[in-house]
């Protein structure tokens, strides 16, 4: 099942509280919702510390990528997934960055309850 996106700011929030897995390119942050809907969600969030709007949109799209690829296959059913860009994440090979998203979402996995 395909990952729908997360809109509301209070989902971005929430998901603050729940598990960290920072990595060189990225922070994936990854909470279980708790509310019985197996669907798994996952949003993006680059600052303007990154860059200008060209590269921040360059970033989210290589994430989008990322997250439409493993999430079905390695993330967890039923929680919220963020990525957050960092300044190293910009110029990172995508083959670099895939691997990175697999070790984060194994080190979240290996958290869970």
């Amino acid at each position: 099942m395909a990952p729908t996106v997360m809109r509301r700011r209070a989902d971005f929030l929430a998901a603050n509280r729940g598990h960290r897995a920072p990595m060189p390119g990225f922070v994936l942050l990854v909470r279980d919702r708790q509310d019985g809907d197996p669907a798994m969600r996952f949003g993006i969030t680059v600052t303007k510390k990154i860059g200008g709007a060209v590269v921040r949109n360059r970033m989210k799209r290589r994430f989008r990528v990322l997250a439409r690829e493993l999430l079905p296959v390695r993330g967890r059913a039923g929680a919220d997934h963020v990525l957050i860009g960092r300044a190293d994440g910009v110029e990172r090979d995508f083959a670099l960055l895939r691997a990175e998203l697999e070790k984060a979402l194994g080190k979240v996995a290996r958290k869970a309850p």
